[in-house]
């Protein structure tokens, strides 16, 4: 009887310790996972181009179709783009649709620049415009080129489409599908992307509580959302604006991608 009480004993000690043994083996497995988003991929340029293992998407409506990407742009990249942008910015325009050109406008009090078609050769913007292409599913060729904001106090953009509304500007590439609206400042207080028609909640927009959904700006994530339903007709739920900067600067980065090639 003694023996055989010792025996039940140091079978459930085996056991118990190949069970604990097991979770921290499956524990030591799982560090060696998350530590190896770099490591695993550190001869792979293309994927450290699109920056995987950093990338996190994060759906957060449906209708319209927005996602964050957390991490999307590392601290150099926004560093990069705003040194860029700096000795060339003006004051915003947005597009008049009579004519199609860019004209002045209280709707927005933003300033910005467009990188141009040299510019998108260099290995940064290179790097970046490919995972652009490749998280949106979007060839590069179907892409605008980049245009960098600068939002200071009291600055904004008023709630409007990225679709268009006249036909001079969907004679190049056609209509725009989707939107990467990447940002490249942190510590500020204030202009969150707003989407009025995301959701059935509430959020704070520019210090005001509003119905819809907010994104607060973080450097280095970015927002892709979609201007077009998958019925390949505009979605007026995709309306969105920049709520106004209470304290601090807001940069952020914009990409267009069109139905077709804009080159």
């Amino acid at each position: 009887m003694a023996r055989t009480k010792l025996f039940f004993g140091l079978l459930t000690f085996i056991t118990f310790g190949m069970i604990i043994g097991s979770l921290f083996q499956l524990a030591f497995i799982r560090k060696l996972e998350e530590k190896s988003g770099i490591s695993h991929w550190s001869n792979d340029k293309d994927a450290d181009a699109l920056r995987l293992g950093f990338v996190e998407p994060e759906i957060i409506s449906w209708s319209p179709r927005i996602i964050v990407l957390h991490n999307f742009l590392s601290t150099e990249e926004c560093d990069y783009l705003r040194t860029l942008a700096k000795p060339r910015l003006q004051v915003s325009t947005v597009v008049d649709v009579k004519t199609g050109k860019g004209v002045k406008s209280d709707v927005r009090t933003s300033s910005g620049m467009f990188l141009s078609s040299e510019e998108r050769n260099y290995p940064i913007i290179q790097a970046i415009e490919k995972r652009i292409a490749v998280f949106s599913q979007i060839p590069e060729e179907n892409g605008e080129l980049i245009q960098v904001l600068k939002y200071e106090k009291n600055q904004f953009y008023r709630p409007h489409h990225d679709y268009f509304s006249d036909t001079f500007n969907l004679k190049r590439g056609g209509q725009r599908i989707a939107t990467m609206l990447m940002y490249l400042s942190d510590n500020v207080e204030g202009g969150e992307t707003y989407f009025p028609m995301a959701g059935d909640g509430e959020c704070s927009c520019g210090g005001k509580t509003v119905k819809g959904m907010c994104v607060k700006p973080t450097q280095g994530d970015a927002v892709l959302f979609w201007s077009m339903g998958l019925d390949g007709v505009s979605d007026p739920n995709s309306i969105h604006g920049g709520c106004e900067v209470l304290e601090g600067e807001k940069w952020s980065a914009t990409k267009w991608m069109r139905q077709r090639t804009t080159n």
